[in-house]
């Protein structure tokens, strides 16, 4: 049955009023942010919503849409009724809100906005990535076990991240069934099972093209691995993201996408996938892996010739090679990616390229250049946001930087210097990022332990450990074995033998 055609948003457009699109979803963004929300709004996402491509934001959206316009419903905001839209689509969409029934789409939701995050990925049009966030809108969910629920598999349509075990609406279950009927057509079939979209006809045998779906597909999956990877931590995602990563080279080198434009956007949202799996396996302790995606992603943004693809595979080398202790080539490629970042107008961007670069030099001891790398990237942060920051770069705000800073101090044996730009860090946490609250705290114990405050050290690990419970990140669990072992000497101090037996360094029982 075919469906009935978009209907245009007037009621949303006439919200925007005289606002470009950019600048209405810079709006959002901000609005998203005094919430305590994260939305990857950018301009496209509100065509696609005035278009009434869009006729139903999914959770994150409403709330921030709501808060936005208080005392108007979704339906004054001129969408459509979840439960009509997020239907089995065996009816067809009438052209009035007030009449919805569920019409045939893609995976049987149309019109819907499944997850956190719009618009496409950085590198197509906005360059979340070394530690980022990020939402979704098509395409199936990374299956992982949420830990409060080893029932449910995490999903963002839930209010909790969860759909309940009777959900007939589950997505999930789309999926499986997808794969299974798919798996026989060779790897190209694999590949859209696998990103849960419908395979073309005759798919890799030259009769199928790759479209908008199969594109926005791997583009999704790079906001919900981000998204997983911010609230939970690296070392359960590795394995399952590989997965969907093989399925966007698959896509890539069937030959079958519709157009040049398609074909870059495919290329740049595989390097972004490229890039988010490295960081998985970067964060989960495996550098060797880390390198070679990373790798592959710069590969792919010098065939696309996409500079905020090069500049994020840039900034993710450096990052990896000064926590390998390849603190030259962390200021190589920092300077590197500050030279692909150049062409685009963000400051942001450039603002953490350079911290980058100083953290390179902050491991190489020389203190000048970093001295001078720090003040050029407070410089650039001041600036402020840009509505062409990456998406990616959500996690990048006053924490993030000031933790970046406490890093290049501790590394310069500037101890007391490095832990009140720690406890900064811990002080302006943003409760989207649990992983990153986790790294900061343990920055903190860190340099605490060294600063001769071991009994604030032990809080503070302690602090870290409560969050380690949910977040499971090898990288921060073997900085705060570290820190213990540099507490060892300091046992006798009150609290520090608790932490220590905690932290599973010291004896069980006090001495």
């Amino acid at each position: 049955m075919a469906t009935s055609p978009a209907v245009p948003n007037s009621a949303f457009r006439g919200l925007r009023g005289s606002r470009s699109p950019g600048e209405f979803a810079a709006a959002v963004r901000r609005a998203a942010r005094e919430i305590g929300e994260h939305v990857a709004c950018d301009a496209r996402y509100v065509g696609r919503v005035e278009s009434g491509e869009i006729r139903c934001p999914n959770y994150a959206y409403e709330r921030v849409f709501l808060h936005m316009f208080p005392g108007k419903s979704l339906a004054d905001l001129g969408f459509f009724a979840r439960q009509a839209v997020r239907g089995r689509g065996t009816r067809a969409l009438t052209a009035s809100p007030a009449e919805p029934d569920a019409a045939p789409g893609r995976r049987g939701h149309p019109g819907s906005e499944p997850s956190e995050g719009a618009g496409r990925p950085a590198g197509t049009g906005r360059a979340s990535g070394a530690s980022g966030a990020g939402g979704t809108a098509a395409g199936r969910p990374l299956a992982t076990q949420h830990h409060q629920h080893p029932n449910h598999r995490l999903h963002p349509h839930h209010p909790h991240g969860t759909h309940p075990p009777d959900d007939p609406h589950d997505p999930d279950k789309e999926s499986d069934m997808l794969r299974r009927a798919f798996m026989a057509s060779g790897s190209a079939g694999m590949a859209f099972a696998t990103l849960g979209i419908p395979v073309p006809r005759r798919a890799g045998h030259g009769a199928g093209r790759l479209g908008e779906p199969e594109v926005r597909a791997v583009e999704d999956e790079v906001r919900r691995i981000r998204l997983l990877d911010d609230r939970h931590g690296a070392d359960d995602l590795f394995r399952r993201a590989r997965e969907p990563l093989h399925a966007a080279y698959a896509l890539l080198d069937s030959g079958h996408v519709s157009g040049p434009a398609l074909a870059d956007r495919l290329h740049v949202g595989a390097g972004e996938l490229a890039l988010s799996v490295g960081w998985l396996a970067h964060d989960s302790g495996r550098f060797e892996q880390a390198r070679s995606h990373y790798a592959e992603a710069l590969a792919t943004a010098r065939v696309a010739d996409d500079a905020p693809l090069e500049a994020h595979a840039f900034c993710n080398i450096a990052f990896l090679a000064d926590d390998a202790g390849k603190h030259r080539e962390a200021v190589r490629a920092a300077q590197a990616g500050r030279r692909a970042a150049a062409r685009l107008p963000s400051p942001r961007l450039l603002a953490l390229l350079t911290m980058r670069e100083a953290a390179g030099w902050a491991g190489l001891g020389d203190r000048s250049a970093a001295t001078e790398s720090l003040a050029g990237a407070h410089a650039l942060f001041e600036r402020g946001e840009s509505d062409e920051d990456p998406e990616w770069m959500s996690f990048f705000g006053e924490p993030e930087l000031a933790w970046l800073e406490a890093r290049c101090h501790a590394a310069l044996g500037d101890w007391p210097r490095a832990a009140r730009r720690a406890y900064r860090a811990t002080a302006l946490r943003d409760g989207r990022f649990a992983r990153n609250l986790a790294l900061y705290r343990v920055q903190l114990a860190t340099s605490l332990a060294h600063s001769g405050s071991p009994e604030e050290a032990a809080a503070a690990g302690n602090a870290a450990l409560d969050l380690l419970e949910d977040v499971k990140s090898s990288r921060i669990q073997g900085i705060l074995t570290t820190t213990a072992r540099v507490l060892l000497p300091q046992r006798k101090v009150h609290g520090v033998q608790a932490f220590l037996a905690r932290s599973g360094t010291g004896p069980a029982r006090p001495l």
